[in-house]
């Protein structure tokens, strides 16, 4: 099981460094209302472009700690939870602006994801 939920852990890494650092000038299917970024994405949610920031930041900073848990399993249970709580947020986000199920899919995958994680790290 330690093989698969470290697996997880990447594939939960990997997920968000890439919309985060690689794709976040790109369009997508999944992206709030009719977003064409991130930018916009957050403006649909009539978020600030400060939070958006902020909400980068922690994504990449949970990110690497995830990733930084494969050797040190004491980041695990912090990035997990921290992680959920943000992907918790994002699919309140697009139930607030009424957006269809298939565009909250990525984010509450990484949710039940991460909270498989944290459970079975805690």
């Amino acid at each position: 099981m330690d093989i698969l939920i470290q697996a997880i852990q990447v594939l939960i890494a990997l997920s968000l460094l890439l919309v985060w650092l690689v794709r976040p000038g790109k369009e997508t299917g999944y992206r709030g209302g009719d977003a064409k970024n991130i930018r916009e994405e957050f403006a649909v949610y009539g978020l600030p472009y400060w939070f958006m920031i902020t909400i980068g930041v922690l994504k990449i900073g949970f990110a690497l700690l995830l990733i930084a848990g494969l050797w040190l399993s004491r980041l695990i249970p912090v990035s997990s939870v921290g992680i959920a709580i943000l992907m918790a947020g994002a699919v309140i986000m697009h139930i607030r602006v009424k957006d269809p199920l298939k565009k909250s899919l990525p984010a509450l995958s990484l949710l039940v994801l991460s909270l498989l994680v944290s459970f079975y790290t805690l």
